[in-house]
């Protein structure tokens, strides 16, 4: 599985709003400006978001974006699976119709414990937790 540009980019949005999380509503363009994204593209990641309760609007001249949960609330699975949809590698995992050898085959078990695996990892990895590993980063690299 390769993720999409709109998989990354979006983990990048919300990890944007999770550094400013507690700061107010936070303005899309400013979000592009920082994360080198364009807010155009921006715009295309919001929306799936905002209907899955992750992100909330506001509107009105203080308006923005803000998390809709708390960044220990909010998984890089649940992000991705708005975004991407299904996380396994190979389509027969998560439905094994496609393939009339699903029943028999080592490769889906393989290909279907390799997707568990990753995706409990996803599942693990919340927003507080890029926070404070971006954190950690930037000190390391200030010295």
């Amino acid at each position: 599985m390769k993720l999409s540009t709109r998989g990354r980019y979006g983990v990048r949005l919300m990890l944007d709003l999770a550094l400013h999380y507690g700061e107010g509503p936070i303005l899309l363009k400013d979000i592009a400006e920082r994360q080198g994204i364009s807010e155009k593209y921006l715009w295309q990641l919001i929306n799936p978001l905002k209907t899955t309760g992750l992100v909330n609007s506001l509107r009105g001249a203080h308006g923005g974006y803000v998390l809709g949960k708390s960044p220990e609330a909010i998984s890089i699975k649940a992000i991705l699976q708005v975004l991407e949809g299904s996380l396994c590698l190979v389509d027969c995992v998560d439905n094994p119709a496609l393939c009339e050898r699903s029943i028999s085959c080592i490769s889906r078990d393989i290909w279907g414990e390799a997707s568990k695996n990753m995706q409990q990892t996803l599942e693990d990895t919340t927003l507080a937790a890029m926070v404070e590993r971006q954190k950690e980063k930037l000190k390391n690299e200030t010295g």
